[in-house]
């Protein structure tokens, strides 16, 4: 659900900064009508496609090293490469924004906004501190919820402690 919360809150965040842009900036009335639904459409499917490639990943990671170390290790392994897709993407949509007709210059600024918010900020930012924060609670109801990492990995209080060690560096 937080997955979802995160990519929902990235949507909202695109279709306000678009409005704005088309509104304020491009002296549009305002958006068409089924922007929002399309691009909700594609906003929340790609981006809940790529934070649960990343996630797989981190729990993964969680299993064998704990929280704090397999946040870090998941995200330093697959983050370069979603980044990438997203940012790839996030071109692809903005041809659209070339495109004479209006709606589609809409939807092209929109997703491409969007996939730039969800690459670079909430995949990259948002869900690996939520993770860090929640500790094994990020994980309710499943099994690294239940069953604590077979190292006995540290708790949510001695995150920050784990991250600095696993980087080389101690506070």
């Amino acid at each position: 659900m937080l997955l979802l919360a995160t990519v929902v809150l990235s949507y909202l965040a695109a279709l306000g900064g678009s409005n704005l842009l088309f509104e304020h900036v491009l002296g549009y009335a305002g958006v068409d009508w089924s922007i929002p639904l399309m691009g909700f459409v594609f906003l929340v499917a790609l981006g809940i496609d790529y934070n649960i490639f990343l996630m797989h990943r981190v729990r993964e990671e969680t299993g064998r090293l704990g929280c704090a170390r397999g946040v870090l290790e998941g995200l330093t392994s697959t983050g370069g490469v979603i980044t990438s897709a997203g940012v790839v993407l996030a071109a692809t949509f903005a041809v659209f924004a070339g495109l004479p007709l209006v709606t589609m210059a809409q939807m092209g600024v929109l997703v491409g906004l969007g996939v730039l918010l969800d690459t670079f900020l909430v995949r990259t930012v948002l869900v690996p501190a939520l993770a860090l924060d929640l500790g094994r609670w990020f994980w309710w109801p499943g099994r690294l919820f239940r069953d604590p990492p077979r190292d006995g990995a540290e708790t949510p209080a001695d995150a920050p402690e784990a991250v600095a060690t696993a980087s080389g560096t101690r506070a």
